[in-house]
């Protein structure tokens, strides 16, 4: 044992002095840190997220999705067949939301319990009330679909994405669009309608439910929780999606937009709106028995199933548009990938070949039903004044990445001379497969293509690549 030995009162009493302070210290620290930890505002949500940065630092994917799907028992027995279409029965995970159980024969089933998503009874909705009188009151019970998705309980989930039985998804883009977002903080994502009127009745701040809607996780747990007495305010409400947006912003949680999900609010051929796609990967497609096939001579499902045959290629290239000049016959080209090419017999400003052109039926037929929110331009009714369109025949992979070949599919007995983009039968792309990295997601930019020189008079070649850093898309003379 160490003895200490003073030779004066003064050094003892300095020397005791020093550890009390020593003393002091080391408890001021302890009850620093006990208070920080127990009374300090919101550190617990500090401390879940360094707890989380582990789980965070993992890539989101489709493993980390739970999809709460809204249908009945009158549209399942014939949307089912739009939910295969994307549906991954071995890595995707959610529900078929019915409001009671149907009974297939063995006939009619034909392997659905192996290719799509389980189905689950919806809890009786009957006990809230319903006023608004154009509407039906099922759309509480499908506004409860998000509650119950919730209370499935599936583990390790980042996000919880809702749509409808005749909403279709792109998998790929979806994951990478949310991969995007921090799914620790509170989001709330989707898109408007199409429709000016339909935004202006429901509201711009509503993500429609028919386009598909992405909610966090920790936000979809404290919306299940309060949802049942908040859906209670809104009895006058007409849909299920504005019943969601209400209790969201009762929350305090606005919207954020994603171009990528499509409502879909029109009739008949789509063909302007998915051959001037936004700069941003498709990721649904909304009111799919209200348009036509999208591609010509097909029923719907064989239409869907060639699109989602050219993304299971080069999935996130998937009807983005790229423009290129043929300075030789001054012929403007615009091509959605994976889907249809268009050669025009004159220079078209860029700006001007983004617009959507209004190949559709509006949603409504009021006044207001034509307008919409986004930029258009007329469709020239007469085929022979338009100009040609090449749609996809097919895609395959070549050794410097992919071809894919677009062919006439609609015939007009139409004038031309050899100076006509109407002479080409084939337009052959080359392209490689896009890798939508951080940079590209977070600040997109168009691709450049170039018209290549081709062995036949009635076949154009192309081929996609990224602009070079100070080029510009235009005619050049």
């Amino acid at each position: 044992m160490q003895i200490f030995h003073f030779t004066n009162k003064t050094q003892y009493y300095s020397t005791n002095k020093f550890i009390n302070l020593i003393i002091i210290s080391c408890f001021s620290l302890i009850i620093y840190f006990i208070c920080s930890i127990f009374l300090a505002p919101n550190n617990h949500f500090h401390t879940s997220i360094s707890l989380q940065n582990n789980l965070s630092s993992s890539q989101t994917n489709l493993d980390h999705v739970v999809f709460g799907i809204a249908s009945n028992e009158l549209s399942w027995s014939k949307r089912k067949e739009y939910v295969k279409l994307w549906w991954k029965p071995k890595r995707m995970r959610g529900c078929v939301f019915l409001e009671k159980m149907i009974h297939f024969s063995s006939n009619d089933t034909n392997g659905d319990e192996y290719s799509l998503p389980q189905i689950c009874i919806s809890e009786n909705t009957s006990n809230f009330r319903y006023t608004h009188k154009g509407g039906t009151p099922s759309a509480i019970r499908v506004a409860r679909v998000v509650l119950e998705t919730v209370r499935l309980n599936y583990t390790n989930v980042r996000w919880f994405v809702f749509g409808d039985d005749d909403t279709i998804f792109f998998q790929e883009n979806l994951v990478k669009t949310l991969s995007k977002y921090d799914h620790r903080f509170w989001y709330y994502i989707g898109t408007n309608s199409e429709s000016f009127m339909q935004n202006k009745f429901f509201s711009y701040e509503m993500a429609f439910g028919g386009a598909g809607f992405a909610i966090s996780y920790p936000l979809a747990k404290v919306l299940a929780k309060v949802f049942d007495s908040c859906i209670e305010r809104y009895p006058h409400l007409y849909g299920s999606d504005g019943r969601i947006h209400a209790c969201l912003s009762e929350l305090g949680v606005g919207l954020t937009r994603e171009p990528g999900f499509h409502q879909m609010d029109f009739h008949k051929n789509v063909f302007g709106m998915l051959a001037a796609h936004p700069i941003r990967p498709l990721v649904s497609m909304h009111h799919i028995e209200e348009i036509d096939p999208i591609f010509p001579n097909m029923t719907t499902v064989k239409a869907l199933e060639h699109l989602y045959n050219a993304a299971s290629f080069d999935p996130h290239r998937i009807l983005q548009q790229t423009v290129c000049y043929d300075t030789w016959f001054s012929w403007t080209v615009s091509l959605s990938w994976g889907y249809a090419v268009q050669v025009f017999d004159k220079h078209v400003l860029l700006p001007n070949v983004q617009r959507v052109q209004e190949s559709y039926a509006p949603w409504k037929s009021s006044h207001l039903g034509g307008l919409y929110d986004f930029d258009t331009r007329k469709y020239e009714p007469d085929p022979c004044q338009r100009q040609p369109v090449y749609f996809l025949d097919k895609v395959s992979s070549s050794i410097n990445g992919t071809e894919s070949i677009y062919k006439k599919k609609t015939f007009e007995k139409c004038k031309f001379d050899m100076s006509s983009p109407r002479r080409l039968e084939k337009i052959r792309v080359l392209s490689n497969k896009l890798v939508l990295d951080k940079q590209q997601l977070l600040a997109p930019r168009r691709h450049c293509c170039d018209v290549l020189p081709s062995t036949s008079s009635n076949v154009m070649e192309i081929a996609i690549r990224e602009c070079k850093e100070d080029e510009l898309i235009h005619m050049q003379h």
